[in-house]
C-alpha cells in the first residue's frame, strides 16, 4: 500500500495515530520516491534516480556508521577524511576500530580539496576503504568542486568508496548536490538530511543515495523498522510541493540574514576575516584579540571567552571552532531569523567589548582555560 500524507483542517500533517499499533514500512517506498524525486534535477546525468538508489535511516548519522561497518574490517583498515571536517565521522571511525588518515583541506584556498594529495595516499595505502567528504564543509561552509571528487573518483588503481556528506546543500546554489551523480559513479555515495534548510531535526531522518549494490547493503544492515510511522508520514509531508514552497521560502530569509551578517559583522571591534565559503547557513569567523585597527589578530583565548559569554550570560549559542585546522581563533555562528541576529550582532559587540577591556596580567592561558577550550572545541555539530 502506498503511503500519503494527509492534512487536519489548519493545513499541517494528520498523523494517523490510531495505526501506531502496527509497525512501520520496513521499505519506505513512498518516502524514498519523493526523495528521488526532489534530487531528479537532470544537471549531472540524464538518468533518474528510483527508490533502490535510496537508504534512509535515522539522521545522517546512521549512514556513516552503517559504511563503516559495511566497508572497514575493525582494527584493520582505514578511512581518510579532510579536516577541519564534521566531527562524528571521527567518532564513529573510534567506535568501530577504524584509523583515521587525514588529507586536510587547502586553508590557503577557501579550503578547497586536495585531490592529488589524496590519491596519493590512496596510492600509497591499500588499507583505505573510504574516503568522507564534507560538501558543503563544516564548519568551513565551502562547496567541495565537482572536478575535485571527480579526481578522486577516477583513481586509476583504488576501488574504494566516496562518501560526500551534502547535510547542509539546499543553502547553496540551485543543482549544487551531486545526488543524481551516483548514477554515473557506482562507488560515489551522498548523504544528506532533513535537519538543516528543511527544519526537521527532531524526527531524525537522513539519506544515502547511491548504487542499488551499495544500498541493498545498507538496507540489509539496518534494524527493520528503522524508520517510525511519525518520522515518515511528516518527512512525505515535507516534501509535498506546498510545504517545499515553504521550505525555499524561510531558506531565502536565512540566505537574506547571512548576507546582513556578512555586512554588519565586520563593522564590530575585534572581528576579523571570514574563512571558508557562504554555501551553507552559517558562517567561520575569526576573533581578534584586539580591533584590527590596534593590530589584532586571531586568538583562541579571546574566541573562547566570547564563545562562553555568550552562552553562559547572554544566552546565545555559537560554536568555538578554534582548535581544528586552519581555524585559529574561529567561532562557526549559526544564521538564525532577523531578530535574532540583531541581537547577536549587539551581544557579541558587547562581549568583545567586555573582553578586551579586561587586561590579562599575562598572554598565557591557565590550565582551566585550556580545559574550557579543550571542552568547547569537542562539540560536535
Amino acid at each position: 500500500m502506498r503511503e500519503q500524507a494527509t492534512y487536519a483542517k489548519d493545513g499541517g500533517p494528520q498523523l494517523n495515530f490510531l495505526g501506531l499499533n502496527r509497525y512501520p514500512d520496513p521499505h519506505q517506498a513512498e518516502l524514498k520516491r519523493r526523495l528521488c524525486g526532489l534530487r531528479n534535477f537532470k544537471v549531472h546525468t540524464q538518468k533518474d534516480l528510483r527508490p533502490e538508489n535510496l537508504f534512509v535511516g535515522v539522521g545522517s548519522d546512521e549512514a556513516i556508521d552503517a559504511l563503516l561497518r559495511c566497508f572497514c574490517v575493525p582494527g584493520k583498515d582505514k578511512i581518510l577524511t579532510c579536516p577541519p571536517t564534521y566531527g562524528m565521522y571521527a567518532v564513529s571511525a573510534q567506535v568501530n576500530d577504524i584509523e583515521i588518515v587525514h588529507v586536510p583541506l587547502n586553508v590557503t584556498k577557501g579550503f578547497a580539496l586536495q585531490p592529488d594529495r589524496i590519491n596519493e595516499s590512496l596510492s600509497s595505502d591499500a588499507s583505505i576503504k573510504m574516503v568522507y567528504v564534507c560538501s558543503p564543509g563544516n564548519p568551513t561552509g565551502s562547496l567541495i568542486k565537482k572536478e575535485d571528487v571527480q579526481q578522486v573518483l577516477q583513481h586509476p588503481t583504488w576501488n574504494g568508496v566516496v562518501v560526500l556528506d551534502e547535510a547542509y546543500i539546499d543553502f547553496a546554489a540551485d543543482g549544487s548536490s551531486l545526488a543524481e551523480w551516483v548514477l554515473e559513479w557506482p562507488n560515489l555515495v551522498v548523504m544528506q538530511t532533513l535537519s538543516k534548510a528543511f527544519g526537521l531535526a527532531g524526527i531524525r531522518l537522513g539519506a544515502a543515495f547511491s548504487s542499488p549494490d551499495i544500498t541493498a547493503l545498507l538496507n540489509n544492515l539496518k534494524a527493520p523498522y528503522n524508520i517510525s510511522s511519525p518520522t515518515s508520514a511528516l518527512a512525505i509531508a515535507a516534501l509535498e510541493s506546498k510545504s517545499l514552497a515553504v521550505m525555499r521560502e524561510n531558506r531565502a530569509k536565512i540566505l537574506k540574514q547571512r548576507d546582513c551578517l556578512m555586512e554588519e559583522l565586520p563593522k564590530i571591534p575585534g572581528i576579523g576575516r571570514f574563512l571558508g565559503g557562504t554555501d551553507s547557513n552559517f558562517l567561520l569567523v575569526e576573533i581578534l584579540d584586539a580591533p584590527r585597527q590596534s593590530g589584532g589578530r586571531p586568538d583562541n583565548v579571546t574566541a573562547l571567552s566570547v564563545y562562553e559569554t555568550l552562552a553562559e550570560q547572554r544566552r546565545v549559542v555559537v560554536r568555538f571552532r578554534g582548535k581544528e585546522m586552519g581555524c585559529e581563533g574561529c567561532l562557526r555562528i549559526t544564521v538564525g531569523t532577523e531578530k535574532e541576529v540583531n541581537i547577536f550582532l549587539d551581544e557579541i559587540a558587547a562581549a568583545l567589548r567586555d573582553i578586551h577591556h579586561q587586561a590579562l596580567s599575562d598572554g598565557t592561558m591557565s590550565q582551566e582555560e585550556r580545559r574550557a577550550e579543550s571542552r568547547a572545541n569537542n562539540v560536535i555539530s
